[in-house]
C-alpha cells in the first residue's frame, strides 16, 4: 500500500495534488487547520475510501509524528501564502513556514520518512538581476519576510537531506492560477469588479511584471519529478530544486484589462504611482523554466489563458468573495 502525507491538503495546491495521489492509487492522510484552506476545496474527494482527512494544527499537535508512520512521501504544502502579511506579523511566516518546516522534517526523521515535496516561491529569489531567474543564481538580498522565511525552508530541507539521507525536491512557483484559487490579483479584481464595474483601483502603477502558472501544469511537474523520475536520487545530497512557471509574463495593467474583458466589463482604472504594490513586492518576476524543461515537462497553458480560465471559475463560484 503506497501512503502520502498532504499538508495543507484543503489549501489550493494542497486540494489539487491530493486529487492527484488519490488517482494515482495512494492512501492520503490529509492534514489541514483551515487557517487558509477551504472545506469546500475537499469536496471531491472527502468521502474517498482511501482519503483520511485530519483537522491538526501542525505547530501544536502533540502527537503529530504518529500520523507520519509507514508514509512513503510527505507532500509538505501548508504554509502561510500571504506575502503581504508578514509586513503587519512579522512573526507569521517566521511560525507558519519555516518553524512548521522544521516540525515535518523532525516527524519524517523519527518516523524514517525519506522523500518530501516542498513548495517553495519565485520569492525566495528576492529581486534577481538575471531573467529568465535560473535555479543556481546567487541569490540577493531578500525583500520579502515572506520570501526569506520560504528560502530559510530550503536551507533547512537540504541539510536534512545531507544528515538523514532524505530525497527531497523543493519547487519555486510563480502564482499559481486556476480552479480554487484564493487569493491574489486576480481574485481581488474580479471581486471589485463584481461590487463596483465601473471602476478599478490597482495598487501600484500598473508596470509591474508577473508570470502565472495553471495549477494542473503544477501538479504535473510535482508528479513528474517526485514520482516517475525522482532525479535526486542521482546526487550526492539527494536534494533538488526547480523553478516552475511559464516562459513569459504580463504586465498587471494588461492582466486588469484581460479580466475586465472576459466579465465584459469596461472600467476605469485607477492606478497608484508607484510601481510597487506594497513593501516586499517584486516589480519582475520571470523564472527560466529550462531544467524541467529538459525533464521533458512542458505547460499546457499560457499565462492569458490561465487567467482567463481562473476569472470564469470564480465567476462560477461566487462564494469565493465571502471566504
Amino acid at each position: 500500500m503506497k501512503r502520502a502525507i498532504v499538508t495543507g491538503c484543503a489549501g489550493f495546491v494542497g486540494s489539487h495534488v491530493t486529487q492527484k495521489l488519490l488517482q494515482l492509487g495512494y492512501h492520503v492522510t490529509g492534514i489541514d487547520n483551515f487557517r487558509s484552506g477551504k472545506s469546500e476545496f475537499l469536496r471531491d474527494f472527502l468521502n474517498h475510501e482511501n482519503f483520511l482527512f485530519k483537522k491538526l494544527d501542525l505547530n501544536s499537535c502533540k502527537n503529530l509524528e504518529d500520523y507520519f508512520a509507514d508514509a512513503e512521501i510527505v507532500y509538505h504544502l501548508a504554509a502561510n501564502a500571504d506575502v503581504r502579511g508578514g509586513v503587519e506579523d512579522t512573526y507569521v511566516d517566521l511560525q507558519f513556514n519555516v518553524l512548521m518546516t522544521h516540525r515535518i522534517l523532525e516527524c519524517m526523521r523519527k518516523q524514517g520518512v525519506k522523500r518530501l515535496c516542498f513548495a517553495s516561491t519565485a520569492a525566495a529569489l528576492g529581486e534577481p538581476k538575471i531573467f529568465p531567474t535560473p535555479e543556481d543564481i546567487s541569490v540577493p538580498t531578500q525583500t520579502s519576510i515572506y520570501g526569506a522565511s520560504k528560502m530559510s525552508c530550503e536551507h533547512f530541507i537540504s541539510s536534512y537531506s545531507n544528515c538523514f539521507e532524505i530525497e527531497a525536491y523543493a519547487f519555486r512557483f510563480v502564482s499559481l492560477l486556476g480552479p480554487r484559487y484564493p487569493h491574489g490579483h486576480v481574485i481581488d479584481f474580479v471581486k471589485r469588479l463584481h461590487e463596483n464595474p465601473r471602476k478599478l483601483k490597482i495598487l501600484g502603477d500598473g508596470s509591474a511584471k508577473k508570470s502565472y502558472l495553471h495549477i494542473d501544469d503544477c501538479v504535473k511537474a510535482l508528479v513528474l519529478v517526485c514520482e516517475e523520475l525522482r532525479p535526486a536520487l542521482q546526487k550526492r545530497i539527494k536534494f533538488d530544486v526547480y523553478n516552475l512557471g511559464y516562459d513569459g509574463y504580463i504586465r498587471v495593467r494588461d492582466s486588469a484589462k484581460l479580466i475586465a474583458r472576459e466579465m465584459h466589463l469596461d472600467p476605469e482604472f485607477e492606478f497608484e504611482k508607484q510601481i510597487r504594490g506594497w513593501k516586499g513586492d517584486n516589480p519582475f518576476v520571470h523564472l527560466s523554466i529550462e531544467k524541467i524543461k529538459n525533464l521533458g515537462w512542458e505547460p499546457k497553458f499560457n499565462i492569458q489563458d490561465s487567467i482567463k480560465s481562473t476569472v470564469n471559475w470564480l465567476l462560477a463560484e461566487p462564494w469565493m468573495f465571502k471566504k
